[in-house]
C-alpha cells in the first residue's frame, strides 16, 4: 500500500512537471515569435524550464526506478494533454490562384 502512494505521487509529480516544461514551451513560443529578441525568449526558458523539471526528476522522483519510470508516463502524459489543449483547429485558408504561366 505505501509503494502504491509513492507511485500515485511519482506520476502526479510527473505530469505537473511536464505541464510546467511544455506550457512554458507553448507560451514561449506564442511570445518569443513576436518578440524583438526571441533569442533570449528561447534561451532563458529552456533554463528556466529545464531548471524546474532536471531538480524535480532528481531529488522527487530519483528514489527508485519505478518511482523515475511512473514519473517520466506523467511527463509523457503532460506532453499529451498540454498538446491536446494547445491544438490550434485548422481553417481552411484562402489559397492564391496559381498562376497559368511563369513571370
Amino acid at each position: 500500500m505505501n509503494e502504491l502512494l509513492f507511485l500515485t505521487f511519482a506520476l502526479v509529480t510527473g505530469i505537473l512537471l511536464g505541464a510546467i516544461f511544455f506550457g512554458g514551451l507553448w507560451w514561449t513560443v506564442r511570445k518569443g515569435v513576436l518578440s524583438k529578441h526571441p533569442a533570449l525568449w528561447f534561451f532563458g526558458s529552456i533554463l528556466l524550464r529545464l531548471g524546474i523539471v532536471l531538480p524535480g526528476f532528481y531529488f522527487i522522483l530519483g528514489n527508485s526506478w519505478q518511482s523515475l519510470l511512473t514519473g517520466l508516463l506523467g511527463f509523457i502524459i503532460a506532453r499529451l494533454i498540454v498538446m491536446r489543449l494547445t491544438r490550434v483547429t485548422n481553417q481552411p485558408e484562402q489559397l492564391m490562384p496559381e498562376a497559368g504561366h511563369a513571370p
